[in-house]
């Protein structure tokens, strides 16, 4: 099965594949409902039944990225044993997940540039995975570094959006070197 293949999976599974691809590939503006019918191999029916709508569908795509985003920054940082190491592999995660990812940014960012101000739920999410953000950062650093966090939240948030301006890793390398620097 190829990565994109989705013919195996159960519907609702192949309209989740299909819209993780469509929506953070190509945007949550640029992909409409048929399109993502069409490449699920589902009918419109079949996609209200599961979703009743585009930003339910989204609400979905954006709780699963978070689960996938933080299982994949565990994988970098779970090893690490002191604060600084800790947070020097979140930064090699950045690098990693951006250079993996072809650049692309954060799915988060993505769309909450393209939602209008009545997208709500989709909001929520949205607020609910950068707290969380900022939350793993103090859970890391808030005993022996409690004035930290909100500085390598935000080193990291900004490297994560200059990455994928310039589409290179050189902003989160940068950003790593001057998160090491405040630890000294």
């Amino acid at each position: 099965m190829t990565p994109y293949d989705v013919s195996a999976l159960s519907p609702r599974d192949r309209i989740l594949k299909t819209t993780f691809r469509l929506f953070h590939g190509q945007g949550y503006n640029a992909t409409g409902i048929n399109q993502i019918i069409a490449e699920a191999d589902v009918s419109k029916a079949s996609l209200y039944q599961h979703f009743r709508s585009k930003e339910e569908l989204c609400v979905e795509f954006l709780n699963q990225r978070h689960a996938f985003w933080f299982a994949a920054l565990h994988g970098f940082t779970d090893k690490a044993k002191t604060p600084r190491t800790k947070i020097a592999a979140a930064f090699k995660f950045l690098h990693d997940m951006n250079t993996r990812e072809n650049f692309r940014g954060c799915a988060f960012l993505n769309i909450v540039s393209e939602i209008t101000e009545d997208a709500v739920s989709i909001r929520k999410v949205i607020q609910r995975h950068k707290e969380d953000l900022r939350l793993f950062f103090q859970d890391i650093l808030r005993a022996d570094y409690p004035a930290l966090p909100d500085h390598i939240y935000l080193l990291f948030e900004s490297a994560l959006v200059e990455s994928q301006v310039f589409r290179d890793p050189w902003p989160v390398d940068r950003a790593n070197t001057i998160a090491d620097r405040l630890f000294a």
